[in-house]
Formats: structure tokens, sequence, C-alpha cells
């Protein structure tokens, strides 16, 4: 039998099972542990939720890696590459790369009887992958690409159509200057409306047929903006991004242009940047909730102690020694950081489930690029966050234990 867990099941526990009346300290303590791990809980969910939203959308409109001429003259306005169905092939197979295709780019003006807007017109063709717009569309439907036809079909953001008066059905002109200064108008027709929420891109990009694109640039059939490659594993970004770089380095195309590889965290810097700040965010946050929780439970186990002053002395009259006697204590602790760590789980996952489920907490997408609060919370996360709380508050008992161990027999078996 192991005394020290059946002592410390003797103090937390009544013989019928029932809970003892504890002081109100070690109730606070129990909360503090609970409303620790809670927001522990919601921290990372949230942040790990925040950081995965912003990169799908940012990744959503460009790719995971992007090749491009190695001499662009600005973000939108391409110098072109000419790309062979043997390239396109060749990369499909490049390890990590799970999809490749096409895409041609041209700034204009969007103009309406209302208003008018400054957008970029990205060109695609039957390869793309639609995915993204697709859990994204608001209205209508999305169009498809025709190797042997011209579409005029046009998908464009709630916040385009909002701002210039357009619906599903509508045509609208689009105007785009030359090289040569001339002015060039299109018209299209409205197919679908997406709205993501990402209002940096979505007032921006209006997705058409790429030979449009193309002959608006005055382009030959193989010439394009650049090539968009998906990976099959985010974390490996960055690896399967150095390997192609210097795979496409000494490659060019026919006209001798050489091909630049870059991945969407240096496309974006900036973005992936200010996510990678968050990280310090959460951690600062775990830190700050660990100690304050520790330390509450620091002030309960010493009022636990000072409860059970007697008994420590008639166990150390006994014959037991100080470590057996804070290895009582210690269990008592396990005991009460359990219930604070169980209620902890209870209110974190709550709230986690109601904000994903019915998005109560709102955000203004101008500033955060999202409507709600997101909700991202693995299994692995959570055990970890329960594990860690659990053994650092522990280690935490360690300190205050050591009070038994100035505790005289000979006085305190006498103290009431």
């Amino acid at each position: 039998m192991n005394l020290e867990l059946f002592i410390a099941k003797k103090i937390h526990f009544r013989q019928d099972g029932e809970k003892r009346v504890v002081s109100p300290a070690v109730q606070v303590a129990m909360i503090g542990i609970a409303l620790g791990l809670a927001v522990m809980i919601l921290s990372v969910a949230i942040i790990v939720g925040f950081k995965k939203e912003v990169r799908n959308k940012v990744i959503g409109f460009g790719s995971h890696i992007q090749i491009t001429n190695f001499d662009n003259n600005s973000s939108f306005e391409y110098t072109p590459i000419a790309v062979s169905d043997t390239l396109l092939e060749t990369l499909r197979q490049f390890p990590g790369i799970t999809h490749a295709e096409t895409f041609v780019t041209k700034p204009g003006i969007l103009k309406t009887d209302e208003d008018f807007q400054g957008i970029i017109l990205k060109g695609v063709d039957a390869d793309y992958d639609w995915t993204f717009f697709q859990q994204n569309l608001r209205e209508g439907e999305i169009f498809q690409v025709d190797p042997e036809k011209n579409s005029t079909d046009a998908i464009l953001s709630q916040t385009l159509a909002d701002r210039l008066g357009l619906r599903v059905g509508d045509t609208f002109l689009s105007y785009f200057i030359q090289e040569n200064g001339d002015v060039r108008p299109r018209s299209f027709q409205i197919s679908g409306i997406y709205e993501t929420g990402f209002l940096d891109y979505d007032k921006l990009f209006v997705l058409v047929d790429i030979k449009q694109v193309r002959r608006l640039n005055g382009w030959d059939k193989d010439q394009v903006s650049g090539i968009e490659l998906l990976v099959d594993n985010y974390d490996h970004l960055d690896w399967i991004a150095e390997d192609l770089f210097f795979e496409m380095a000494d490659k060019t195309d026919r006209a001798g242009n050489a091909y630049y590889t870059r991945s969407v965290k240096e496309l974006n810097p900036a973005i992936f940047s200010w996510l990678e700040v968050l990280d310090t965010n959460v951690i600062v946050i775990l830190i700050l909730m660990v100690l304050v929780s520790g330390f509450t439970m620091i002030s309960g186990l010493l009022i636990v102690i000072l409860e059970r002053t007697n008994m420590i002395g008639i166990l150390k009259a006994m014959g037991h020694d100080n470590t057996r006697i804070r290895k009582v204590f210690l269990y008592v602790s396990f005991f009460l950081i359990g219930k604070g760590m169980i209620w902890g789980n209870v209110i974190g996952l709550a709230i986690c489930f109601v904000q994903s489920r019915f998005h109560l907490i709102p955000l203004d997408p101008a500033t955060y690029y999202l409507d709600a609060v997101p909700i991202d919370l693995s299994l692995f996360a959570l055990l970890l966050l329960n594990a860690g709380t659990l053994f650092f508050t522990l280690l935490m008992m360690i300190a205050p234990s050591w009070l038994i161990t100035k505790i005289e027999p000979a006085k305190t078996i006498r103290f009431e």
C-alpha cells in the first residue's frame, strides 16, 4: 500500500467519497488553476486558428510557391516567361508538389456608372484549382475555362460588387493601359461573387479566362506571368521551395529568361512576419498563466499544511521522515490541481465550441482579415497544455512543501 497516497486521500476525501469542505484560499487556488488553463486553451486555439485562416487566405490567392521571370518590373505587371507542357509535368512530379497551374495578371480599372476601382485582372487556365474560391463563393458559380473558346465570364469579390453596385449576371467594363499609352477596354460578365474577408485582396482580384489577359498583354500562347505550385505539407514549404529554387536556377525558357522561385512567405514577408510575432504573444501568455496558477496553488498548499500541522507532528513522532510527509501534501496538491484542470478544460473547450459554431465574437475584416475570432485546437495541443500545466504547477509545489521540514513534533502535537 502507498501510505502517503492513502493519507492524502483521507485528507482530501471523506470515506464515502464526498469532498471535504475546503477553506476559501484553497478554493481560490483551484479557481486560479481553472481560469489559467482555460485562458491558455483559448489563447492557443485562437492564435493557431488565426494564423491558419490568414495563411490559407494568402495561399488561396497566390499558392504556396510561385515561379516567375527573374526580371520583374512590378508586383503584378510581370515580364512573361514561356512555359511548356514538359516543364509543367516536371514540376508536378517534383517531390512535395501536388499541383501546378499557370496564370497571367494585368492591372486595370473597373468602372461602372456608380464608381470605379483599381483591380488586378488574373487570368486562369483550365488546370486552375478552384477549391479556395469554391469554399468562399457567395453567389453564382465558378466559370469553366474552355481551351478552344474565349470566355468573358468573371468572378469578383463581394467587396467590389457592393462598392460598384454589381450582381451576378451583370456586365462591367474594365480599362487597361498598354505600354504605348493606349487604353483598351474589355467587357466581362459576372458569373460568381466570392467573399474571403481578406479585404486587401478582395478589393483587387478579378478572375477571368487566361486567354483574355494574354491578349491584353499581347503575349504568345505559351507565355504567362508565372506558375503557381501547391505543396502537400505546409510544414515542409521552406525545404521544398529551397530545393525547387536550385532546381530551376540554371534553367531558362525559349527566350533565355531565367526562372525565379519564391515561396508565399517571401512574396508576403510583412504578413508572415506579423504572424510569427503572434507566437511570442502566446508564449508570454502561457508563462504568465502558469506562474499565476502556480502561485495561487502555493498559497493554497500553505493553508492546507497549516491546517494539518498537528497531524504532521504526529506523523513525525511516529517515525515518518520529512520526504514521506512532503509526498503526502504533494498528492493533495495533485488532487487540487486535477480538479482545477478539469474545470479549466470544461470552460475552455465550451467557449471554443460555442465560438467555432456560432461566431459570437466578431472581428473587423479591414484590420484582422477575418470577420470572427477563429478557433483551431488539436488534440495534441490540448494534451500538451494539460501535461505542461500539471508538471510545472506540481514542480512549484516542491518549494512550499519544504515548510514541513521546519515543523517540530513536540510543539505541533499540542497545536490546535
